[in-house]
C-alpha cells in the first residue's frame, strides 16, 4: 500500500513542478497558475520559518514514505532526487538550489506578466 502511496505522491509532485513551471502558458490555466505558485511560495517562505528556506510539504511527505519503504540518504530536495536518481545527472546541491531557484523566480515573473499585465482579447 505504501507503494502505492509513494508512486502517487511522486506523480503529483512531478505534476505541480511542471504546472509550477508551465502553467501560466495557457490561458485557462493562468489563475490556477498563480494560485498554486502563491501556495509554493507560501511553503518556501512562511513554513520556511520553521522548517527552513524552501520547504515543501510534499517533499516533507515524500521522504516519510520512502523512509517507511526503506530508502535512506534522501538529499534536501525532491528537485535534486530527480536529477540524481532518476534523471542520473550528479549536480550538486547548490547547483540545483540555485537552477530550481532561477526557474522559479522566471515562472513567477511570467505569471504576474501574463495575469495583470497583458491585455485579454
Amino acid at each position: 500500500m505504501l507503494e502505492i502511496f509513494d508512486s502517487l505522491l511522486f506523480t503529483t509532485h512531478v505534476v505541480v513542478i511542471l504546472f509550477n513551471l508551465f502553467g501560466w502558458i495557457h490561458p485557462k490555466t493562468r489563475k490556477a497558475h498563480l494560485v498554486v505558485v502563491g501556495l509554493t511560495l507560501f511553503s518556501w517562505l512562511v513554513l520556511g520559518i520553521w522548517k527552513g528556506f524552501g520547504y515543501c510539504i510534499l517533499t516533507d511527505w515524500e521522504w516519510d514514505i520512502k523512509r517507511e519503504l526503506g530508502e535512506r540518504h534522501l538529499p534536501a530536495s525532491f528537485i535534486q532526487y530527480l536529477t540524481n536518481n532518476i534523471f542520473g545527472l550528479t549536480l550538486n546541491r547548490t547547483t540545483v538550489d540555485s537552477l530550481t531557484l532561477g526557474f522559479f523566480l522566471a515562472a513567477i515573473v511570467m505569471t504576474i506578466k501574463v495575469n495583470f499585465f497583458i491585455k485579454k482579447k
